[in-house]
């Protein structure tokens, strides 16, 4: 235990959380104990973040961030519609229901325009929520809904996501009320067909996410979290006062997103059921899983396993479409593409300039199509060409390169190829300067050098180490130009011993 302990002596909080960690760490494990302790609020500070009024400065119209969206995001253009005009007017109204609407009464029933995004993985889902929470200036947080339980003790409670929305925003609960909560991979918590097992676990998220996308009240402190309950007991022995620290969710926007697997199947059985004649579809077989997912209503993700309740909190759906090779070209061609523009930063950062040719591109998106996994099968494939090039060049004189269809196609060797160039020319001036001796080199001999280079030496470094100690040797066969081969690689000494006597001979 610690060295402060003793009788009249008052622990910190922060050394009673160290004193609480440590015993109930040694007791039960460190992977089944939470004591975090949420301070949020309770050190003596001069000002409290969290009695601070948010500035709501939201005044972008619709349309001015749907072109902000769009020029980051590709072929996303209808569900970028509904996201920039919901969102916008959510924020818009917020603000104007503080401001010149405080004296309207709220209206009862109000529901918010929390929204579903339906689509594959990879699409850039999480890439636009990003982009809208950075563009407004609110405070944003992600969570997985699959790590979510109905009790908290497993996983994670669903409440921690307000309280890292807190977090997000600083400490300042009135700026974390007006925040985004984005939940990925909502589609894992809807239930099946059975009524018994996970399932109904399920159901416990569904219903506690309800609770918090409709309105109320979160605690900042867990009540299953000992250490942060002791900080709350130690506050009211010095303030006289229980401290009691609430978020209210009554403006904060959440939107859920997942790929739905199976849910084009649900649509395809509704929409065969129904009548045919004007306004029947007689070709609903023929119709592409896009064109499905874009035919989505409440019924079918009640089928799917979610309760009326759950959807009935989630009134707008944005559909976003999967991304083929033409769409995948397109993202890296975009001029605000991360994966061409990372990359051109990480080779900056050793002074070399990266480009790539347009048939390069389209290999790379060819590739990463047959991935299946979106715009980060782009990432992954990038990464896969350009690794040589990046553990390689920056020990080496070059300083630009150009990503072609051979690079792609090979990278390994085409950076071999590249370095062994560029080193060979300084190293074939250098010698030339030394003995004015022309070297010229078989490609035979190239290949030796690449197979046979010493770590943390380039391949001209190699060919010096290699031939500079014979300069004698160069010196005595009066040549202005000479041509190495595998043999004179391997034994310098003996070939250009040869090579003397053999022109000595040629001389009588």
């Amino acid at each position: 235990m610690s060295d402060y302990s003793g009788p009249g002596k008052m622990p910190t909080p922060d050394e009673l959380q160290k004193e609480v960690e440590q015993f109930l760490s040694e007791k039960y494990g460190q992977d089944n104990v939470r004591t975090h302790v949420d301070s949020f609020g309770t050190k003596e500070t001069e000002h409290q973040p969290d009695d601070e009024e948010p500035v709501l400065d939201f005044t972008m119209t619709p349309q001015e961030l749907e072109a902000y969206l769009n020029q980051y995001v590709v072929r996303q253009e209808p569900a970028i519609e509904i996201l920039s005009t919901k969102v916008a007017t959510h924020f818009n109204r917020m603000r104007w229901e503080r401001d010149e609407g405080k004296n309207h009464p709220r209206i009862p029933g109000q529901i918010k325009p929390n929204i579903m995004m339906i689509g594959p993985t990879g699409v850039g889902k999480t890439y636009i929520i990003k982009l809208i929470a950075d563009r407004l200036g609110v405070p944003f947080v992600k969570g997985d809904a699959t790590k979510f339980s109905e009790t908290g003790y497993v996983g994670g409670d669903v409440e921690d996501l307000v309280r890292d929305l807190v977090r997000a925003a600083d400490g300042n609960i009135k700026t974390a009320e007006y925040g985004i909560i984005y939940i990925d991979e909502i589609d894992k918590i809807a239930a099946t067909s059975n009524a018994s097992g996970p399932d109904v676990s399920r159901t416990g998220v569904q219903r506690n996410l309800l609770k918090l996308m409709e309105e109320t009240e979160v605690e900042l402190r867990v009540p299953h979290d000992l250490a942060s309950q002791m900080e709350a007991v130690i506050e009211t022995q010095k303030t006289g006062k229980a401290p009691k620290k609430k978020v209210n969710t009554r403006n904060i926007l959440f939107i859920v997103s997942g790929a739905f697997g199976g849910l084009d199947k649900i649509v395809l059985k509704r929409l065969n059921r129904q009548p045919m004649g004007f306004g029947g579809d007689i070709n609903t077989q023929s119709k592409h899983i896009d064109e499905l997912m874009d035919e989505v209503n409440t019924q079918d993700l009640i089928e799917y396993g979610f309760e009326s309740e759950f959807i009935g909190r989630l009134p707008v759906i944005a559909h976003l479409q999967d991304l083929d090779e033409d769409g995948l070209f397109e993202v890296l061609t975009n001029d605000y593409n991360a994966v061409v523009q990372g990359k051109i930063r990480d080779f900056a950062a050793y002074g070399i300039e990266l480009t790539f040719t347009d048939e390069a591109l389209r290999m790379i998106a060819q590739q990463a199509n047959h991935e299946k996994t979106g715009a980060r099968g782009l990432t992954r494939v990038t990464e896969r060409v350009l690794i040589p090039f990046e553990k390689r060049l920056p020990s080496t004189p070059v300083r630009k390169l150009t990503v072609t269809r051979e690079a792609v196609n090979d990278p390994l060797n085409t950076c071999l190829d590249l370095v062994l160039g560029e080193t060979l020319k300084d190293a074939i001036t250098s010698f030339k300067e030394k003995t004015n001796i022309s070297l010229t080199l078989s490609p035979a001999a190239k290949r030796w050098l690449q197979e046979n280079m010493e770590d943390g030496k380039t391949p001209g470094e190699s060919l010096l180490d290699r031939i500079e100690p014979f300069q004698y040797a160069f010196n005595l066969l009066k040549r202005d130009s000479l041509q190495v081969t595998v043999a004179l690689l391997e034994n310098p000494k003996e070939y250009l011993e040869s090579m003397i006597k053999k022109s000595y001979k040629d001389e009588k």
